[in-house]
């Protein structure tokens, strides 16, 4: 997804909280962020006590979005290892706010990653800080907003559909790298363990189909055989194989099995979505 924003026109550009209490690393972070052509203003603060105080105070700089009913900021990009309130502490503060600001994690520990998702965090940028990857974040959570004040598709007359796009830290030789749901055309289960399929490769995460299947089955994810998740709108064809029904994935022809237990709740749900098995 791609933005444009005018240099006189700040509607579409981002005002953020930077917190972090290295002097030097608060003065790198504020540098990169003024740096994106999508960031409007950059509130720096040297610890969580002060990005609080700023927060719960009637600055005049705020107050107007305030009264427009927009988070106070639009995220805030904050470390995670403070003294006194720490990062994944002031996160919960941030998490109660109505409307909440995105929230991105800045931070030298790889470890934390999958912490900083469970308290709901956008993305996680590791130390030291690299403009390419802090630009990929801002844009992260411009889409975020744009999906939040997009009308929800298929929601008239019923519940809304929510449009967050979970995303899945995997580790690589020390790097975290972070995939997003709606890029994984399909699961396969190895034990413990779930290989997730997209486009670009194939990755390994710590964790079991059953429960990527509960978590992703409002997503459009359908159980096809014991061993396999697939993207019910990725499949393209339902047929009878030898060792008996299959789907077809995408253009790519990729084919799987699917199990005879789960092939009624396969058809049901294709009939359902509007495809012809």
């Amino acid at each position: 997804m791609r933005f444009t924003v005018s240099a006189h026109d700040d509607t579409r550009k981002l005002v953020v909280l930077a917190v972090d209490d290295e002097p030097n690393g608060l003065d790198e972070l504020v540098h990169c962020l003024r740096n994106s052509p999508h960031v409007a203003k950059v509130f720096p603060a040297i610890d969580a006590s002060e990005a609080l105080r700023l927060l719960s105070t009637d600055d005049p700089r705020l107050r107007e979005r305030k009264d427009r009913g927009l988070p106070i900021v639009d995220a805030v990009f904050a470390d995670i290892d403070m003294p006194g309130l720490s990062g994944m502490e002031m996160s919960r503060v941030f998490a109660a706010l109505r409307p909440s600001p995105a929230l991105v994690f800045v931070t030298g520990h790889a470890e934390e990653a999958v912490n900083a998702f469970d308290l709901g965090a956008l993305d996680y940028v590791l130390k030291p800080y690299q403009q390419d990857r802090l630009d990929r974040a801002i844009t992260r959570v411009l889409e975020k907003l744009a999906a939040a004040a997009a009308p929800p598709p298929g929601a008239l007359g019923g519940e809304p559909v929510k449009n967050d796009d979970e995303v899945i830290p995997v580790e690589l030789a020390g790097t975290t790298k972070l995939i997003p749901r709606s890029s994984v055309r399909w699961v396969e289960a190895q034990g413990d363990y779930a290989r997730l399929f997209t486009t670009e490769g194939s990755h390994l995460v710590r964790i079991p189909l059953a429960q990527l299947e509960e978590r992703w089955e409002k997503a459009g994810f359908v159980r096809i055989h014991r061993s396999f998740l697939v993207a019910l709108p990725l499949i393209t064809e339902l047929r009878m194989g030898q060792g008996g029904y299959q789907v077809v994935i995408g253009n790519e022809e990729k084919v799987l099995p699917v199990s005879r237990r789960h092939t009624r709740a396969l058809k049901d749900r294709l009939v359902g979505s509007g495809r012809n098995g």
